[in-house]
């Protein structure tokens, strides 16, 4: 394995790493909401969370691209600010963490429905508020979850392709994740390092999910 290919994995790690950082408050927020509130829309609203796991990866990055590029009112507002997204590590960042989202919302979903309301419900009656309940009660006891489906979310991040090279490109020590990094190095006819990335994304793949299982099965248990 080459210096490029371990740099391409270190670069992919962190990226995925603070996506699924940033993801996981918002993650939470919507699990929580969908597992414990009836409001108008909820079957909508549900719908929408779930989208980029039936939409093409390469939709989802188009989809980015038109909202964050410089013709849309977004993209003019952060280029006045001085604010670059498209074709730097922050269109990375972002396009990991639509495609992630979901999986890591409906893990934390499953978690908190897992939790027994009733111990909710007794803190509530003790006087504690919603907010409090949450972090003291509902969140360490849907921690397990959480955790499996953060490590869920940093395994889709890592191999996301589609929405990446939408709007990051394949700029190589820019924005070269793992999975663009096979493509374009298969392309370019660089077999081998082709699959050295493979053999690093397979085992960082087998871990991720190896131990988001072995969360999931100690949550049964407990």
């Amino acid at each position: 394995m080459t210096a490029e290919t371990w740099e391409i994995a270190r670069f992919t790690v962190l990226m995925a790493l603070l996506a699924t950082t940033l993801v996981l408050p918002f993650a939470i927020a919507t699990g929580w909401l969908l597992a414990r509130r009836q409001f108008f829309g909820k079957a909508l609203f549900e719908t929408i969370v779930s989208l980029p796991l039936v939409l093409p990866p390469v939709a989802s990055g188009l989809l980015l691209l038109w909202l964050f590029g410089r013709r849309s009112p977004v993209g003019q507002a952060l280029d006045a600010a001085g604010i670059d997204i498209i074709f730097t590590w922050k269109a990375v960042v972002l396009s990991m963490m639509v495609i992630s989202f979901p999986l890591v919302a409906r893990s934390v979903r499953a978690g908190i429905e897992q939790v027994d309301r009733r111990y909710e419900q007794i803190a509530a009656t003790l006087g504690a508020g919603s907010f409090r309940i949450l972090r003291t009660i509902t969140l360490p006891l849907a921690s397990r979850g959480i955790a499996a489906g953060a490590i869920l979310g940093f395994s889709r991040a890592l191999g996301e392709f589609g929405a990446t090279i939408m709007v990051a490109g394949a700029i190589p020590g820019r924005t070269r994740t793992i999975a663009v990094g096979i493509y374009t190095l298969v392309e370019t006819g660089r077999e081998d390092a082709a699959w050295g990335l493979l053999v690093i994304a397979a085992l960082l793949a087998f871990g991720a999910i190896y131990v988001s299982n072995r969360l999931v099965e100690q949550r049964g248990e407990a």
